[in-house]
C-alpha cells in the first residue's frame, strides 16, 4: 500500500494520521505475520527512535479499529497481519515458527460447524494447521 492509501485507511477508521501509525501499518503490510519485536525494528528503521510502548499502543489501536488482525498460535508470540475482513486460516511451522495464510479449509471438515453453538451467533472459525515448512523439511536430521 502507498502512503496515501495508508492515510486513507487510518482516516476511514476514524484514527488520526501519525508517523508511528503510518510506520506500523506499513511494516505490517510489508511483512505479514511479524511479531512485535520485528515490527519495532522495522518502525525504528523508518522513523529512528520510537519506544516499545508506542509501537504496542499503535498495534492495539490499529487492531481495535479493525485495520490489523492479531493472531497468536498456541505457544507462539503474538503476530500481526493486515489481512482482515475474511475468515482465512494459518499454517505454522513447528520448527521455525514461520506462518503462512491458508485461504479456506476444504474437504471433510466437521469441526468448522459447531455441533452445539450453545445459542451463540458464530461468525468465525479459527483453524491453525501445524507442520513443517519446506525450508525446515529440507534440513537433514542428525542420525
Amino acid at each position: 500500500m502507498t502512503t496515501p492509501d495508508l492515510e486513507t485507511a487510518l482516516r476511514s477508521a476514524s484514527l488520526r494520521v501519525t508517523r508511528p501509525r503510518l510506520a506500523v501499518l506499513a511494516a505490517v503490510h510489508r511483512q505479514p505475520h511479524a511479531d512485535t519485536d520485528a515490527l519495532i525494528g522495522m518502525v525504528r528503521s523508518d522513523l529512528g527512535s520510537v519506544s516499545h510502548q508506542a509501537v504496542y499502543d499503535v498495534l492495539r489501536a490499529l487492531t481495535d479499529a479493525g485495520l490489523l488482525r492479531r493472531i497468536q498460535p498456541a505457544g507462539a508470540t503474538a503476530r500481526y497481519e493486515a489481512r482482515v475482513g475474511d475468515n482465512h486460516h494459518h499454517v505454522v511451522c513447528r520448527s521455525c515458527g514461520d506462518i503462512a495464510d491458508v485461504e479456506c479449509a476444504v474437504g471433510h471438515t466437521p469441526c468448522l460447524t459447531a455441533s452445539d453453538d450453545h445459542g451463540f451467533v458464530v461468525d468465525e472459525a479459527e483453524v491453525v494447521y501445524w507442520g513443517t515448512c519446506p525450508r525446515c523439511a529440507a534440513v537433514p536430521t542428525p542420525q
